[in-house]
């Protein structure tokens, strides 16, 4: 029972993992080391970014929180050698000569992800070529896995395809763009495209099939290593209008519509996320099939699932494309409903589901989230008013605690000011606003010193020392579950992801020094992973 256990964990974003052979990004092979490792310190769950279907003929667009469809998965991060074996994936890369690239993309500190997306899909396509021109063992299942996987993972291919030949049938990329025949996915001319188009069909469900059973080796390693909870998926607040969900399921998706924000004091323009959202009238029409789907999808290799903005369950604010943020509104959705369902499928999954909780709240969500055993979310940057960190036993005992996340800076980058200095070196605040932002961190700072000094008699305490400080107040809340960022175990300074930039920060591109199985060999993670394993047992003690 997670709401009693005060366990603890660890959140990693897929493509930072490192082996030899990865192609330049992290893989499912990555995470299973990664994933043995940590359950062998004791953790109970690895919380992972994100592997929702990305757009296989547009490497360009890699933020994993825009999707093609949340229904299936980024195929790239599939370990084709852990399921077909190296032999097969040797072969692959001297018949297509990649060898020298792909050892290129992993010697790079960030990931090119147009360059190593591409090399990896001609391997694909080359093991592809193998696979079915063989008498390969595994014919059987991958053909049981295009079975289950009915319409829904027919319909993904068969767009997919249609991406891939866009040009050749002088179509664009955007599904609104396509001649009304195409526009149908159940239409006559769309069963003829996937007649004469089978083998590509084909092919992008084997991709599908290569990264669903990577998936599932990767949660087996995280339970066989005695991880309570193993993998906790994450689920993005909605998927591109132009992509596969979309144009699949047009009557239960308002594609013509972007989710965002609206104008606040922190950004008095709004937001706009670019991504569409579910009908709340074309679920309930539909029997909610849709919104079953996804979640079926998500909980199927994993212990766990966060729901990304959940308030996004209650409602979300859209604006028509092309239109300001501050044009929208809101759109209510049937909160009880979704949460049951919700609920349905974690009991039916044996699986947890965290509520990203983080911002404004609607009045009562708490409440409903609490009641349903769904843990809310506590981020220690925020935990404080006016600098005065909230004291241990005044955090939440529905919610998971945590130092930070990919949007905010790390432990690391927030005591150095780095985020600070990225937004002045980025012309994104005056010199007014950098003054008053600098002088609020040092209060906030003091703040810090002040609450681990008075909890643990901490006096001139190095950087280094106030992390792991950190780390110990986290681990002795009655917070159910801790999850502790890989970069803050590791000391790291760079964030993951800077909001309000797309290509003037490296978003979604850091990698990891070192390999993925002797990450937490460490000193500074070892060390500091011994200090939360040690708090939270001090926890469970306090609370008997």
């Amino acid at each position: 029972d997670v709401s009693i256990a005060r366990d603890w964990g660890l959140t990693v974003q897929l493509y930072y993992l490192r082996r030899e052979g990865d192609g330049g990004f992290g893989d499912t092979q990555a995470l299973e080391a990664f994933a043995r490792s940590a359950g062998e310190r004791g953790a109970a769950a690895i919380a992972i970014s994100p592997v929702h279907a990305m757009f296989a003929s547009d490497p360009s667009r890699y933020s994993p929180y825009s999707p093609s469809s949340r229904l299936f998965l980024n195929a790239l991060y599939a370990a084709p050698g852990a399921i077909l074996g190296e032999r097969a994936v040797r072969t692959a890369i001297e018949e297509t000569g990649l060898a020298d690239e792909l050892r290129r993309l992993e010697s790079l500190t960030l990931v090119d992800w147009p360059a190593a997306a591409a090399a990896k899909w001609i391997l694909y396509r080359s093991l592809y070529s193998a696979f079915i021109g063989s008498e390969h063992p595994l014919h059987e299942d991958f053909n049981s896995f295009r079975h289950a996987g009915g319409e829904a993972l027919e319909n993904h291919c068969r767009f997919e395809a249609l991406r891939d030949e866009s040009e050749k049938l002088g179509i664009s990329d955007n599904w609104h763009e396509w001649p009304d025949a195409f526009k149908n996915p159940r239409s006559a001319a769309i069963d003829q495209f996937a007649a004469e188009h089978g083998e590509q069909i084909g092919f992008h469900a084997f991709a599908q099939w290569l990264i669903a059973r990577g998936l599932e080796r990767a949660q087996t390693a995280a339970r066989s290593s005695g991880m309570k909870i193993g993998l906790i998926g994450d689920l993005a607040v909605g998927a591109d209008g132009a992509g596969s969900q979309a144009w699949s399921r047009q009557d239960e998706l308002l594609s013509a519509l972007t989710v965002g924000a609206p104008p606040d004091i922190l950004n008095r323009s709004g937001q706009s996320w670019g991504i569409s959202a579910f009908s709340p009238t074309g679920l309930k029409r539909n029997g909610f099939r849709a919104f079953i789907e996804m979640l079926r999808a998500n909980f199927a290799h994993a212990g766990g699932l966060r729901i990304d903005h959940v308030m996004g369950l209650q409602r979300l604010w859209v604006v028509p494309l092309g239109s300001p943020p501050s044009d929208g509104a809101y759109l209510n959705y049937p909160l009880d409903d979704m949460l049951r369902l919700l609920c349905l499928e974690s009991w039916r999954h044996k699986a947890v589901v965290l509520g990203e909780d983080l911002g404004t709240v609607p009045e009562g969500l708490h409440d409903k989230l609490s009641e349903r055993e769904i843990l809310g979310m506590r981020v220690l940057l925020f935990e404080q008013d006016n600098a005065q960190f909230k004291p241990i036993i005044k955090w939440s005992d529905d919610a998971l605690a945590t130092t930070s996340t990919h949007d905010l800076p790390t432990l690391t980058g927030w005591l150095s000011e780095l985020d600070i200095e990225w937004n002045k070196t980025l012309g994104h605040i005056d010199a007014n606003t950098e003054q008053d932002w600098r002088a609020a961190r040092e209060r906030e700072r003091q703040g810090l010193r002040t609450a681990l000094r008075q909890n643990y008699g901490m006096h001139d305490s190095s950087d280094s020392d106030l992390i792991d400080g950190s780390i110990r107040y986290l681990g002795h809340t009655r917070a159910p579950l801790v999850l502790l960022p890989i970069e803050d175990a590791l000391g790291i300074e760079e964030q993951a992801n800077l909001p309000g930039t797309i290509d003037s920060h490296p978003n979604w591109r850091r990698r990891l020094p070192g390999d993925s199985a002797a990450l937490l060999d460490h000193p500074d993670a070892a060390r500091r992973l011994e200090i939360l394993a040690a708090a939270r047992q001090q926890a469970r003690e306090r609370d008997q």
